[in-house]
């Protein structure tokens, strides 16, 4: 894998003036303004017969603009500046690519280079508007300096508002950024940003891979989001989807010179059967400079400090993760199966990112488990900070869904939040957007579901449903946060236990927002429990950041005791204990610990607990040794 690797950047030093100039290539491709006024426009498109330039800026003329044919399927275009020195082709003008396909056809392409794409309220289809304003957006805060401790607010700018509506990278910059501070995460993962035409996609059907999602916005307002969450500390990640592409070709990628394998493989393997997607070739060179270029202009540009590679198994494989179970043979990571040139791009991408941004960060969401994606490349690995620890939120769902309270497996619970792959880093989290969806249910809603929309007021009865759904939930988190991996994550909403689901408006429910947006003003409401959860997710953070256990050593666990339902492990200075017991509580439980002192406390009153320890006492240890540590004391 290091072989090819090493032989494919060896190649674009020798015939692309390194990997820099190659990955630069988004200042040249689409259409660019010049500095003299003119305007310089360059396209990939093999199985054209002839490409043209239109738009507002020639009356839609489709052959007035011709592109010159260049070598290995590229065409390029120079339109000088008007005799007034104004550009050719004004900022906020549409265009369109035309294309003249074999066949003769002419098709009208948005270029894949677009940086800014708009749907009118009456169309079906994007247009392309060039963004070229007299003055862009200047960054004023430098990025965070690389965090140690990642926790991280997986966000969607379009729901994040009470209301019923697509709201705004403005509304997300003035009322999102300061309460996911004060949560104490920092770092931020935006989905959705890479425009994508059907909404209710979540972003994973991208168009547009170089424009900034327009329904939130302009790429200015973008710009001015990130630059706030810089000042305020929080580093910024792009959930980036090279995985695949939308089907579209009126808007998208698809067919773009009217051939199937421009961007893609050719046939059925450049169709995913599921996702219904494109898929594409990652050993053409083209496709290389297109999505490499991709990565530096989202950082470049917009100063993104990283990104959430989507979709990651289905690259790795020829067969996608597609009816395919992971046991951890190694025979599954090696062989035939696997697309080696998809795992050389993505050796690549961590490459060029590393050595242009050292500071950047990237996550794989891999399932599979692929042994090195989180080493460096030069150990032959894959470059990756981090993986997403996928299989702690399924085990979650597994036990709340099949297990009663008393059949609880601790030493299973422990065995699913340690078990990872030697100094590869993972992001814990309990739950994500995917168990928010509809069709699925998030913790707080499988834990208490229908009581919630009765229930929740401190004016009603505590019912044992609230109650145990309210601590079960603070102690799923915490654990999670502190014994399962290198750094935590939480999506928009769920810290609090946000009622119902997500689904986004369509066909099925009527074209409704109702359940597109996060209902945040429920944590505001002194009269229902939701703050409660509220808090103890701000604390737990705020304790993280005090003590630093995401980036401490891996915990040692100390008891995972089976009868007594109890775990109990130390990490960073701390003990953590946890009892899962259904409905008993211990007097002088002994556990191994040197002092102790209540630092956060789920059964707080504060965190919608019952308050029945007292967190003014000290406890010290006795030289009593207790499971294999020599001092211990009992709480």
């Amino acid at each position: 894998r290091y072989s090819l690797f090493y032989n494919r950047l060896k190649n674009i030093e020798e015939n692309e003036g390194g990997l820099d100039k190659f990955s630069k290539s988004y200042k040249t491709f689409g259409v660019n303004q010049f500095v003299d006024g003119g305007v310089y426009c360059k396209e990939w498109a093999p199985g054209a017969e002839a490409v043209f330039l239109t738009g507002d800026f020639n009356g839609w003329n489709p052959f007035s603009h011709p592109y010159k044919k260049m070598e290995y399927g590229k065409w390029e275009l120079f339109i000088p500046p008007g005799e007034d020195g104004y550009p050719p082709v004004p900022h906020g003008s549409k265009l369109k690519v035309v294309i003249r396909a074999q066949n003769g056809e002419l098709l009208y392409r948005i270029s894949p280079w677009a940086r800014y794409v708009v749907r009118d309220e009456d169309k079906v289809n994007y247009d392309w508007v060039h963004w070229n304003p007299p003055q862009s957006y200047i960054h004023k805060h430098p990025s965070p300096k690389r965090l140690k401790s990642l926790r991280i607010y997986e966000s969607h700018v379009g729901i994040a508002s009470p209301e019923g509506k697509v709201a705004s990278y403005k509304n997300f910059t003035y009322n999102v950024l300061p309460r996911i501070k004060d949560l104490g995460y920092n770092c931020v993962q935006l989905m959705a940003i890479m425009e994508h035409a059907y909404y209710a996609s979540f972003g994973y059907q991208v168009t547009s891979f170089f424009a900034a999602s327009s329904r939130y916005g302009t790429p200015d307002d973008l710009k001015e989001m990130i630059d706030v969450a810089h000042s305020m500390g929080i580093t910024v990640l792009l959930d980036v989807v090279h995985s695949h592409a939308s089907k579209n070709s009126e808007d998208g990628l698809n067919k773009f010179d009217g051939t199937d394998s421009c961007f893609f493989h050719s046939g059925p393997k450049g169709t995913h059967q599921l996702w219904d997607s494109r898929l594409f070739d990652y050993a053409n060179w083209e496709v290389l400079r297109f999505l490499l270029s991709n990565l530096r202009m989202w950082i470049e540009d917009y100063h993104f400090d990283g990104f959430r590679f989507d979709g990651v198994t289905s690259m790795l494989y020829h067969h996608h993760g597609i009816g395919t179970g992971f046991s951890g043979d190694y025979n599954e990571y090696f062989g035939l199966h696997v697309d080696e040139d998809a795992l050389c791009y993505l050796m690549l991408a961590n490459h060029m990112i590393k050595f242009l941004h050292p500071e950047c960060i990237t996550i794989a969401e891999d399932v599979s488990g692929m042994p090195a994606l989180c080493r460096p490349v030069a150990e032959g690995g894959g470059g990756f900070d981090y993986r997403l620890a996928m299989a702690i939120p399924d085990k979650w769902i597994q036990i709340i869904k099949e297990l009663k309270d008393e059949d609880w497996n601790m030493g299973n619970i422990v065995h699913t939040l340690t078990n990872r792959r030697y100094e590869e880093k993972y992001i814990a989290y309990a739950e994500s957007h995917d168990q928010a969806l509809v069709g699925d249910k998030t913790l707080a809603f499988r834990l208490m579901d229908a009581e919630m929309y009765t229930n929740m007021s401190v004016l009603s009865p505590l019912t044992p449903v609230i109650d145990r759904g309210i601590q079960l939930h603070k102690m799923i988190r915490l654990i999670t946060h502190a014994l399962g991996g290198e750094s935590y994550l939480n999506f928009m909403g769920n810290e609090f236990g946000h009622p119902e689901w997500l689904d986004f408006p369509r066909k099925g429910n009527n074209e409704s927002y109702h359940y597109a947006r996060r209902q945040f003003n429920l944590t505001e409401d002194h009269l229902l429990r939701y703050r409660f959860l509220n808090a103890f997710d701000r604390d737990m953070n705020k304790l993280e950041e005090r003590f630093g256990w995401l980036a401490s050593p891996p915990a040692f666990v100390s008891e995972k005791h089976e009868s007594n339902k109890v775990i109990a492990f130390e990490r960073a200075g701390l003990i953590f204990i946890f009892n899962f017991h259904p409905y008993q509580s211990y007097v002088d439980y002994r556990v191994v610990v040197f002092k102790y002192k209540i630092l956060l406390d789920s059964d707080a009153a504060e965190y919608g607990g019952h308050q029945r320890l007292d967190h003014s006492t000290e406890y010290f240890s006795e030289e009593y040794p207790h499971n294999y540590r020599p001092n211990s004391l009992m709480v």
